[in-house]
């Protein structure tokens, strides 16, 4: 079954990145519903090690882009080159035509960049001078920024923010994780393999993609999932908290994302139809990002997640 090939999967990526049982699974998740992935960590936390280990086990091309003030659009797209022998411009295609993309701290690319990137996530496709073309059709792009160093740093706009389906935040392993981190760093070193990685083509991941569609969710769950956005659109019959910390709800690309997220979350777990409990657990990566708080919030230190906790305190599944 395709679950068991995508929980073992699961298994191996976890035995690969210590630590990071979270960065992990909403990697799946993220590739199950065919979205994109903003993580917000310290250097050093295996962020790059996930998409590339993850690239290791799926059929489709790896690339790492470094994003920089001095990047240019044509840098990520390409851009046409002139060929003396045709007397003609062809297209060279940039590194975002890849199956899979890093953009290590995307907060770094000016704006033009990040434009670039906007029609990529939203579309699937670039425009190079006149012409559209089109990007693989297995295209996950995983962008991460440093929460640390802000200085020299473009903030990324709502709009693009909102084209991620989840935005994870990680932290430090803990001292077991640690010493495992240690361990498997000089097995490495020493050409040591414990375990063989797992391949999964394309065809794989969109079959498993149409499952996760057909992932029964009762009406009182899709009303859940509507009562919470709509909660953050309209706080003040909710709670007069929520009035104070946001400025703006959330947009329906939100419910979107809610609901393909607990399907592949469920689907993930081996079952075959949606709770509360998977809407519960997938409404802070998808959300997090996605509220604007006032002020006020900021002022009271009120973040994301506190929100979203509140939320979830006063809305209820039933």
């Amino acid at each position: 079954m395709l679950v068991n090939i995508f929980q073992c999967l699961n298994t191996y990526l976890q035995s690969q990145i210590i630590g990071q049982p979270a960065l992990v699974k909403q990697l799946l998740i993220a590739l199950l519903a065919d979205g994109h992935i903003l993580v917000q960590g310290p250097p050093g936390l295996a962020k790059t090690r996930a998409v590339k280990v993850l690239s290791d086990c799926i059929e489709g091309d790896f690339h790492r882009i470094q994003f920089t003030p001095d990047l240019l659009p044509s840098d990520l797209t390409g851009s046409d080159i002139y060929r003396p022998e045709l007397g003609d411009f062809t297209f060279q295609a940039g590194p975002i035509f890849n199956s899979i993309l890093l953009a290590d701290e995307i907060n770094r690319a000016p704006a033009k960049v990040q434009a670039a990137m906007l029609e990529a996530m939203a579309e699937k496709q670039i425009t190079a001078g006149r012409q559209t073309y089109a990007l693989p059709k297995l295209f996950l792009v995983m962008a991460t920024q440093n929460p640390i160093e802000q200085e020299g740093t473009y903030p990324l706009p709502e709009a693009q923010l909102d084209r991620f389906l989840l935005q994870l935040n990680i932290d430090y392993p803990n001292e077991d994780s640690e010493l495992e981190i240690l361990r498997l760093n000089r097995g490495e070193a020493q050409g040591v393999v414990k375990q063989k990685p797992i391949h999964i083509n394309q065809e794989s991941i969109f079959e498993a993609r149409k499952s996760v569609l057909g992932i029964y969710m009762a009406d009182d769950v899709e009303k859940y999932i509507i009562r919470l956005v709509m909660a953050t659109r309209e706080p003040n019959r909710y709670s007069n908290r929520l009035t104070l910390w946001l400025d703006m709800g959330v947009s329906p690309r939100a419910t979107l994302a809610l609901d393909r997220c607990a399907r592949a979350h469920a689907w993930l777990e081996g079952r075959d139809f949606v709770t509360p409990d998977d809407v519960q657990t997938m409404t802070y990566p998808v959300l997090r990002h996605r509220l604007l708080l006032s002020y006020e919030a900021q002022a009271e230190g009120i973040d994301a997640d506190s929100v979203v906790k509140h939320l979830l305190n006063q809305v209820t599944s039933v």
